[in-house]
């Protein structure tokens, strides 16, 4: 751990803060990091007691269909660096076979290299930053060090922005894709009793309407659980 860097990135932060005229927050250390380390786009998701995850930061809206593409399949930096609790770097010229939908997702919006990097409370990890790039970078062994901080910082900002993820001491990484945000279930569950189909079934189709028509998978669950959708005939998975 390097201690320079923490209180340098802590500097950054209440700097961010203070010009905006803004508290210390989970927001404005994302937006002292991406102005640090010149990202084009950063997302954070956080994942309580290693099931639910939810996007708790998108610097824009590319970056929130890049986090969203990774809730709604399941696959994804985030869930890898959250699982193995180390940071993973991509070039996305080269896109790994194990990641379809988000490969094509980052391809439409420009997206050329990736680097998520797991929030760790001690070794327990709490969530995932990911930064995008419309070029590649690899990074630097200083690089790579100040992103560590900044997760350092993000994590403890994220703590006091959501009490819940304080269960972590029961949190266990599992293998496979994370969970989806409580409204998702009740959605599914809603879905399901209307479709005469099983819970999982309608979670797919959920899944499928959100991928096909590039929704947000929350946005589908407001609609149905609003009436404005039926998922009858969305039956394949991406």
């Amino acid at each position: 751990m390097d201690a320079r860097e923490n209180v340098m990135a802590w500097g950054r932060v209440v700097d961010t803060a203070s010009a905006a005229g803004s508290p210390v927050s989970l927001p404005v250390g994302c937006t002292a990091c991406a102005g640090d380390v010149r990202a084009d786009g950063l997302g954070v998701c956080l994942i309580t007691s290693g099931r639910i995850r939810s996007v708790a930061y998108a610097a824009d809206e590319r970056s929130h269909r890049l986090e969203n593409a990774q809730l709604v399949a399941g696959e994804g930096p985030c869930t890898e660096a959250y699982l193995f609790r180390r940071t993973v770097e991509m070039d996305l010229r080269e896109p790994p076979e194990r990641w379809p939908v988000f490969v094509r997702t980052a391809a439409e919006l420009g997206i050329r290299s990736v680097t998520a990097v797991p929030l760790l409370v001690g070794d327990v990890p709490v969530g995932v930053m990911d930064l995008y790039r419309t070029t590649p970078n690899p990074l630097s062994d200083d690089s790579r060090a100040r992103l560590d901080a900044y997760a350092r910082v993000l994590a403890l900002l994220a703590l006091d922005a959501h009490p819940a993820l304080i269960g972590w001491e029961q949190a266990a990484p599992e293998p496979g894709p994370q969970g989806y945000p409580p409204l998702v279930h009740q959605a599914a569950g809603a879905a399901a009793v209307r479709s005469g189909v099983g819970v999982d079934e309608a979670l797919a189709r959920m899944r499928a309407h959100a991928f096909s028509h590039h929704l947000l998978l929350l946005d589908v669950a407001h609609h149905i659980l609003d009436g404005r959708l039926r998922l009858e005939e969305d039956r394949d998975t991406p």
